[in-house]
């Protein structure tokens, strides 16, 4: 992925944010072509620290007959993105942009073992299930036996040893603060979800350009009434 400069992200940035959004795109090569599946996700860690990217697929994916443990897939996580218009900025002469945050992850993909599947598959509902919370969590205990076994033999699990991490998140930062405030501002009124998530996350980038902000309104105020 390239990734200019300005939008690059750590390790650490880039994990927590996979982490958090759990789903992605798992993409391997068959030789011929690319070949790839949207799939939910979660990490643990080795004993080492390695981060281990745990998902299942379908038994008869495509994808799962590439699980070979040593051929690298990419994983890619992508999550809020806006159009933005140069009309937003206060600088003259932009052009129009796209903003992002994604996060690609690289490594072996092997299939899981033994105790391995059951594990992922109660690891994967409680870490989903808690963003429902307070709803009571679902567990797989609320299945029949006969169902739970067949849909485990429906599927198989799979983990990548992550041996690579690309972050992108571009948010701007290359602007000045008197534009990445304006654009801010902007993609908070836009109807958009994604428009409103990348403003939040713009502010949360640059909060000494908004405090700034805050503060030249103040004397504004102030000279505003103490002018003859």
């Amino acid at each position: 992925m390239y990734v200019p400069p300005a939008s690059r992200v750590d390790r650490t940035a880039c994990l927590a944010f996979a982490a958090a959004r759990g789903f992605g795109l798992a993409c391997a090569h068959d030789g011929k072509k690319p070949v790839a599946s949207p799939v939910p996700f979660h990490i643990e860690y080795g004993s080492d620290g390695t981060p281990l990217l745990c998902f299942h697929l379908a038994r008869h994916n495509p994808l799962v007959g590439h699980a070979d443990g040593v051929t690298p897939w990419l994983f890619a996580v992508s999550d809020a993105d806006a159009y933005v218009s140069p009309d937003w900025y206060v600088s003259p002469d932009q052009v129009p942009t796209w903003l992002y945050q994604t996060v690609h992850m690289t490594g072996p993909v092997r299939v899981m073992t033994g105790q391995q599947l059951p594990d992922h598959l109660n690891q994967a509902s409680a870490r989903f299930e808690s963003d429902l919370a307070p709803k009571r969590p679902w567990t797989m205990d609320k299945m029949s036996s006969g169902r739970r076994e067949a849909m485990m033999k429906a599927i198989v699990g799979l983990v990548m040893t992550v041996e690579e991490i690309e972050g992108s998140f571009k948010l701007n930062q290359h602007k000045s603060d008197a534009d990445h405030v304006a654009v801010t501002g902007a993609l908070a009124l836009q109807k958009s979800a994604g428009a409103q998530t990348l403003s939040a996350a713009m502010r949360a980038a640059r909060p000494q350009a908004f405090a700034a902000i805050k503060e030249n309104e103040m004397l504004s105020t102030v000279h505003e009434r103490i002018a003859p």
